[in-house]
Formats: structure tokens, sequence, C-alpha cells
């Protein structure tokens, strides 16, 4: 499983993008992988780079049919391949320290 964390800077349409975040949101758990959006980012689990790139790409196009003339996207992946890589798998091993 990969890891990737996505942050979406909508620019160009007014100051406030929440609505259409929130709806950029809805777009990538539409791809059907576990996504679990926080304050800051997105973070969405994935078997491979090119789903992750375009759940991404599918949902940054929405943001662009909103009307904002310029998206900044800022992404990590964390491809870790010597164990089941999961978000809960790195929530646990955070809780227990």
């Amino acid at each position: 499983m990969i890891i990737a964390d996505v942050t979406f800077y909508p620019i160009g349409n007014g100051v406030s993008a929440g609505k259409t975040i929130r709806e950029a949101i809805i777009k990538l758990k539409e791809s059907g992988f576990n996504c679990y959006p926080n304050s800051m980012a997105t973070v969405i689990e994935a078997n491979t780079l090119e789903q992750i790139f375009s759940a991404i790409s599918n949902a940054e196009s929405f943001i662009v049919s909103k009307g904002f003339q310029r998206v900044e996207t800022v992404i990590k992946i964390d491809h870790r391949l010597d164990l089941e890589n999961t978000v809960e798998r790195k929530l646990k091993a955070i809780r227990e320290v």
C-alpha cells in the first residue's frame, strides 16, 4: 500500500476555497481509495502510484472546473515495501509512544 499526502491551494477565484476543497475531497473518495481529510491536507491510500496520481489529477481538474485560475498541489508519498503500509498501522505506531 502506498500512502500519499496531498494539499491543494486553489488560487484566483476569491478568498475562500473551503467548499471547493470539500467537493474535491469527495472526488478523491469517489476514486475508491481510503481518504483521510484533516485540517492541512488529505491522506490517500492506494496500491499504485498511478492510482494516486489519477485520483489527484481528477480532483485538481475538478478544482479548475470551478473557476480557479491556478492550483498549486503539494504531494508527499510514503512508498514502503518492507511491510504493509497503512494509515492505521502508522497511527497505531505513534499511539504506542
